[in-house]
């Protein structure tokens, strides 16, 4: 990875990201606007924002590609993850004192050559057919014991493909990510 964030922009953008969920879920909040003069925060970067409350996954949501700055990526990720992850109830005012934020700060994707190229738990995963696509975060194979296969098998279902999809013909690119979490706990 190119350019890692230090420990005051890492603070910075979990400051932004608890402050925009807190705006999201309370009616008496207003939207956070995020303002910076850093250059690295404003650099164009993918960035995924996971939510969890008392340790269980509430809403991870992101932009794999760097489309906006990294302030408003994280800022609109942190709200998508607590209001709009289909898979979660929305988080509540009363999810707040129980809630930790993760954010992942990826770099760009790189198709690879074949999966010896793949580090599990340094790289993530972006696996695609056609018009499915998948994306596994690199803490995500370490998380839960994965090994390579497990991870690929996992890549290709989130995609909504078959899961030997890797063996014919998905397409497979690799990215890693600066993960960093309330208290500076995750560290990849």
């Amino acid at each position: 990875m190119s350019e890692f964030l230090d420990d005051a922009q890492k603070t910075t953008l979990l400051g932004l990201a608890r402050d925009s969920v807190a705006a999201a879920v309370s009616a008496s909040r207003p939207a956070v606007k995020p303002a910076t003069k850093d250059p690295m925060l404003l650099a164009k970067r993918g960035a995924f924002v996971t939510l969890k409350v008392g340790g269980e996954l509430r809403g991870c949501i992101g932009y794999p590609l760097p489309y906006k700055p990294l302030v408003e990526a994280v800022a609109e990720m942190a709200v998508a993850a607590a209001t709009q992850d289909s898979r979660f109830d929305p988080i509540g005012p009363e999810d707040l004192a129980r809630l930790n934020i993760e954010i992942s700060v990826l770099t760009l994707p790189k198709v690879i050559a074949g999966i010896k190229d793949i580090e599990v738990g340094r790289h993530g995963l972006i696996i695609s057919q056609g018009r499915h696509s998948g994306l596994l975060l690199p803490q995500v194979p370490e998380e839960y014991g994965w090994d390579l296969e497990t991870y690929l098998r996992h890549g290709c279902l989130k995609a909504g493909l078959p899961p030997n999809a890797w063996k014919t013909g998905a397409k497979i690119e690799t990215f890693e990510a600066q993960v960093f979490s309330e208290g500076f706990g995750a560290e990849v």
